[in-house]
């Protein structure tokens, strides 16, 4: 079943075109990876498909729905989450605070803070906590949940942002570069916990320069250049590429 669609799609800045006529389908259920060198286009096409950018030319699908030119709110509203390639916390917050954030920031819950003196609301805040008590010990950070997201060392606090992610209830979430700058005991908790975000029923997107980690997880792959799509299949295609390897592969420790 097809969950995303980019039908033509291109961005420009001026005369700078960055993303030309990319078509791409990303199928419910799946890890897609979105891989490429630096500049090919891929944290642009993630800005474009959150609304962060007004695409210059083609569409976004979701779920059917052109929501090429909705702002960012209503996009996330309909199940688009991102966790970015930077992490952005509340340093000075607990680990729980952090995703009690990002829960009640979410549509469901976000009305519910401005009225905690009724039962309903006290109701709603109740259940807020559980889901990010519930969360937080999914993505291993149980033991941490009362520590200041500021002093979590790095791995974590990559968690504590998919965390904070989660809490938007997503039926997909773009993740940029998850992998950046984790030893390799990091590297294999959260290549299982993408693995388990998938398996909860959540559809992956990932852009991540680990090769290694792209060609372990992936079901499908699209492979960009100076922002046109070179290739896409599945690892095993894409690792035998001619086109691929002269533009990226060739050129990475594999």
């Amino acid at each position: 079943m097809v969950l995303l669609e980019l039908k033509d799609l291109c961005m420009n800045f001026g005369k700078l075109q960055v993303c030309s006529d990319l078509n791409m389908v990303v199928n419910k259920g799946e890890i897609h990876s979105l891989i490429g060198p630096n500049g090919a286009g891929k944290t642009t096409v993630f800005n474009v498909i959150t609304g962060n950018y007004r695409a210059t030319g083609g569409k976004v699908i979701f779920k059917g729905k052109d929501i090429t030119r909705l702002p960012p709110h209503k996009i996330a509203q309909l199940g688009i989450v991102r966790s970015f390639q930077h992490t952005y916390l509340f340093q000075s917050s607990s680990v729980l605070d952090n995703v009690l954030m990002g829960c009640h920031m979410s549509s469901r819950a976000g009305a519910w803070r401005e009225f905690l003196h009724t039962p309903l609301a006290r109701q709603k805040d109740r259940e807020a906590r559980a889901e990010a008590l519930e969360i937080i010990n999914f993505m291993g950070l149980n033991a941490q949940k009362d520590n200041l997201a500021g002093s979590l060392p790095h791995g974590h606090q990559r968690a504590l942002g998919v965390s904070i992610a989660l809490a938007g209830q997503p039926d997909l979430i773009l993740m940029d570069e998850p992998i950046t700058g984790m030893n390799p005991t990091e590297t294999l908790e959260m290549v299982e916990r993408i693995r388990n975000i998938r398996d909860r029923g959540i559809t992956v997107v990932l852009v991540e320069h680990s090769m290694k980690v792209v060609m372990g997880i992936s079901d499908l792959i699209t492979v960009l250049n100076f922002g046109h799509k070179i290739a896409e299949g599945k690892p095993d295609d894409i690792k035998k590429n001619p086109e691929v390897i002269e533009a990226y592969l060739g050129k990475e420790d594999q």
